[in-house]
């Protein structure tokens, strides 16, 4: 798809309902500093997202403007959290989960900001290189992924006991860190909330459109696709994360 300058633009051809990201986590069970087992500590920007418990026990953690949270997670529950909210999944046994992520793609893009302490949130260079990891799912990769959950854990504690103290200040302050780390990749986002949830509502008012009128030729196009996880184990922020290779499902989509 190309705008009138003739510059590719992003496409999400066969888009999940509603556009919605996809993927399916197994929590880390290694410890923290606080002696609890879990993934890293982050907020989203601009995505909702929600957890759908499909095995074992265990928590996530929240932070937002009324405090501190600990919600339980056991099969069949769901939780979810809107832009702003800190959350931690804690490992309580075997826990597993499907997320569900509200503008799919832009998490991927960065939507995504771990609880890093102040200083490291200050310098972009310094936040990606804590934030990056190898690539594979060996173990150097595995110790990566363990220093960013630590280092994103030692950003949260010092947020959490604020909070517990009644002092929001740290709080509001991380997420105005964010929000300035992130300012730069807005125009992307647009793009990719564009052409991704953006144009999956509006094809649905064409549709209803389509149908008043009494001219459903939208229908000849109905069709069916599948997909399976295409990587198994990669390290996610919050665990071991099964992924789909599938533009705008757990990877960032651009134009064909």
């Amino acid at each position: 798809m190309s705008g009138p300058s003739g510059v590719t633009k992003p496409e999400l051809p066969h888009p999940l309902p509603g556009a919605v990201g996809l993927s399916h986590l197994s929590a880390y069970d290694w410890e923290a500093a606080d002696g609890v087992c879990g993934g890293s500590p982050h907020l989203h920007l601009v995505c909702t997202e929600a957890y759908v418990v499909t095995g074992g026990r265990g928590a996530v953690q929240t932070l937002s403007p009324h405090g501190y949270r600990e919600i339980p997670l056991e099969p069949g529950s769901i939780a979810w959290f809107t832009p702003g909210t800190v959350h931690r999944m804690v490992q309580g046994g075997e826990l597993r989960i499907t997320v569900l992520m509200q503008n799919s793609g832009l998490p991927e893009a960065g939507d995504a900001v771990f609880t890093f302490p102040p200083e490291v949130l200050a310098d972009p260079e310094r936040y990606a290189a804590q934030a990056r990891l190898p690539s594979g799912t060996g173990p150097e990769t595995a110790a990566a992924a363990r220093r960013r959950r630590d280092l994103a854990v030692e950003g949260y504690l010092v947020l959490r006991e604020a909070l517990a103290a009644g002092d929001n200040g740290p709080y509001l302050e991380f997420q105005r860190a964010a929000a300035r780390l992130v300012r730069e990749k807005v125009p992307t986002w647009r793009e990719l909330w564009q052409a991704g949830a953006l144009a999956t509502a509006e094809r649905t008012g064409a549709q209803l459109d389509a149908l008043a009128s009494g001219e459903p030729a939208y229908l000849g196009a109905a069709t069916a696709h599948e997909a399976a996880p295409t990587r198994l184990g990669g390290f996610g922020m919050c665990g071991r994360r099964d992924e789909y290779d599938l533009p705008g499902t757990t990877l960032p989509y651009r134009g064909e």
